[in-house]
């Protein structure tokens, strides 16, 4: 065996208030404040840290405050479920990972059932064989048996691999994710290109929003990498954030907020999807297709509260499948069904030919009844890379306007198990998002599972004057909007924030502002 783990560096102790305001900023602080003890509940998490012997999460920190019975830690095929132990050491970094993660009083996830804290040298394990000069084979492995951890937090990296490790370690990861529906939740590393085990098809690889994160494609074969980011200065601890949300996201679905279906609600493909979906996108994302995410961004940045609130919209299936000639033209079928919510998601099938694509359609009316409203569409398709298979099938998301039967956004890799589209000012209409299974002479199987993720949306500012105070409302869902003023609307304007904490009154922000006879206006504005 080698060693080739690296600590994704960072700063120890990571400040309270900080952290605070970064709850706020990726809706944990929303969500708590609308639902009810959404916080992990029942959902077990691993932590593998690198650095052996140090490696362990100290319960008494003041940043985790957990119970020493929550832990288990694991070496060499050792156990124990004391700190301190014989096994390792503390580290200062697997504390601050656990403090974001499930840490007390500033962690996401607070409740989670059980933390398998393992070194992460034993976790994941690397055999090498040089079977001709020059040439080196590499083997990875993980534990041969499902360690029963829904979710896994990986915030290491493999420093520098070779494309031939960085297949290896992927390969690893994607058939026990696959097997054992594990989603792990892994750092893309702090600067340069991303690194494995973040550049694995079935897991979550993490940026830093606002840090010096590495950046996609993947070395391999140019997949869009990182996933999804969170407002760090080190991805180390980004991706604690993004594992702490999909605890959430599973323990809503284990207990029905998704639905009484709860087997597709909890499946990593579409925890996955609905985290990438409701991300926020920055001002500058932009994606280059076909890839479908933004190479510094993914997704945008993780707000788990839009997640949620797609996952409470509940499972819709598809109105129509019908198949067409392979690569030939899949426009609307002109169904009457309609998706009765606009903001949702499912788990389901589709099926190709030798000689046909297979299309699910997805048709719904996008309208609030207001003249002249513009929506925002945000949509996207997760698939597994299958367990042994080195090649994925390819599939594609697609959204048409059903009147016209033009095509609105497509997208389409050849290399991604996650498909991705995102469009601002959609007008209202009829639409159809359809999912579609390419056929032709080789692929994976005859029938693949996804999940898909959903949410168009128009959201308003209503203005109402009392006296000399002015009270603006908007919507909580979704999430990421702020409330600009300005006094004069001639070139060059200047917004800023009226500086008001809004405050949650039935599902609506409301900010109260004294206009002392001044004339203004507000908008409102995502990042």
């Amino acid at each position: 065996m080698i060693r080739v783990l690296l600590f994704l560096l960072g700063v120890s102790q990571l400040g309270l208030a900080v952290h605070a305001e970064h709850l706020d900023s990726i809706g944990v602080t929303l969500l708590r404040t609308v639902t009810t003890n959404v916080d992990g509940t029942g959902v077990r998490v691993a932590q593998p840290e690198a650095g052996a012997p140090t490696f362990e999460v100290n319960p008494a920190n003041s940043l985790v405050q957990q119970p020493a019975s929550l832990f288990t830690y694991i070496s060499n095929n050792v156990a124990t479920n004391y700190f301190p132990n014989t096994l390792g050491l503390e580290s200062g970094h697997a504390d601050d990972v656990a403090s974001n993660f499930y840490g007390l009083p500033g962690g996401i996830a607070t409740n989670v059932a059980h933390v398998d804290n393992y070194d992460a040298n034993y976790f994941i394990q690397i055999t090498v064989t040089v079977p001709f000069p020059g040439i080196t084979n590499y083997t990875a492995f993980l534990p041969s048996s499902n360690i029963d951890d829904s979710v896994v937090n990986q915030s290491f990296i493999f420093s520098s691999p070779p494309v031939t490790l960085q297949q290896a370690v992927d390969y690893a990861y994607d058939n026990y994710a696959a097997r054992y529906n594990t989603l792990f939740v892994s750092g893309a590393g702090n600067g340069g290109p991303v690194s494995p085990p973040a550049t694995c098809y079935n897991g979550l690889g993490v940026g830093d929003y606002g840090g010096g994160s590495s950046v996609g494609p993947t070395p391999d074969n140019g997949r869009a990498k990182p996933d999804i980011t969170a407002p760090e200065s080190y991805s180390s601890f980004s991706t604690p954030e993004v594992s702490g949300a999909a605890a959430l996201l599973m323990q809503a679905g284990l207990r029905g907020d998704g639905g009484g279906n709860t087997n597709p609600a909890t499946d990593i493909r579409t925890v996955k999807a609905l985290l990438l979906n409701g991300a926020i996108k920055p001002a500058d994302w932009t994606n280059n297709p076909p890839s479908p995410l933004d190479t510094r961004y993914g997704a945008g940045v993780l707000d788990v509260f839009n997640s949620y609130e797609q996952l409470a919209g509940g499972k819709h299936g598809y109105i129509v499948s019908n198949a067409v000639s392979t690569n030939s033209p899949h426009p609307p079928t002109g169904a009457s069904g309609t998706i009765s919510v606009l903001s949702g998601w499912d788990f389901n099938t589709n099926s190709s030919s030798s000689t046909t694509d297979g299309i699910n359609h997805y048709y719904f009316d996008v309208t609030n009844g207001l003249n002249n409203a513009a929506f925002t569409a945000t949509a996207t398709l997760v698939w597994n890379r299958q367990f042994s298979h080195t090649n994925i099938n390819n599939l594609d998301l697609f959204l048409y306007d059903a009147e016209s039967s033009n095509l609105v956004a497509a997208s389409t890799s050849m290399v991604d198990n996650v498909e991705h589209v995102w469009v601002p000012q959609l007008p209202q209409g009829r639409y159809d998002l359809q999912v579609l299974k390419h056929g032709g002479p080789n692929p994976v199987s005859i029938s693949e599972s996804y999940a898909l993720a959903w949410e168009f949306f128009s959201t308003s500012l209503t203005v109402a004057s009392s006296d000399t105070n002015v009270v603006l409302a908007w919507p909580v869902y979704p999430d990421g909007f702020v409330v600009e003023t300005t006094t004069n609307l001639a070139p060059p304007i200047v917004w800023s924030a009226p500086g008001a904490t809004p405050t949650v009154t039935n599902n609506q922000n409301q900010v109260t502002l004294d206009t002392a006879n001044t004339s203004q206006f507000f908008r409102l504005q995502r990042p």
